[in-house]
C-alpha cells in the first residue's frame, strides 16, 4: 500500500515531447516528475521554452533507468531521432493539417 512502511516507490524517468501552441515548435526533454516539469514549462520557468508558451504534451515514454531516458532524449534531439518521432506520430501531425 502506498505510504506504508514496507512500500517502495517505483521511480520512472520520462522522455517527453511538447508542442508549442504558439508556433508549433517541438521540444524534447526528460524528467523524473512529468507533471511538475510540464507545469514549469507552462509557467515560463524554463528559459529555452518561455518564448513559445503555452505548451501541450503530445508524447511521452517512461523508463526505469535515468541513463536510458537520457540516451533516448539525446537520440530524439538528433535529425534521425526527429525523423523517427515524426513517423511515430504521423497520424497526430497529419490530422492537424
Amino acid at each position: 500500500m502506498p505510504g506504508s512502511r514496507n512500500s517502495t516507490a517505483i521511480m520512472f524517468y520520462y522522455v517527453y515531447i511538447l508542442e508549442s501552441l504558439k508556433n508549433k515548435e517541438l521540444y524534447v526533454g526528460y524528467t523524473g516528475d512529468l507533471n511538475k516539469r510540464i507545469k514549469e514549462h507552462n509557467r515560463g520557468l524554463v528559459f529555452s521554452t518561455k518564448p513559445y508558451l503555452p505548451w501541450l504534451i503530445i508524447f511521452y515514454e517512461a523508463y526505469r533507468s535515468e541513463k536510458d531516458a537520457r540516451r533516448r532524449e539525446a537520440y530524439l534531439k538528433t535529425s534521425q531521432g526527429s525523423r523517427l518521432l515524426k513517423r511515430m506520430l504521423k497520424e497526430y501531425f497529419y490530422n492537424k493539417e
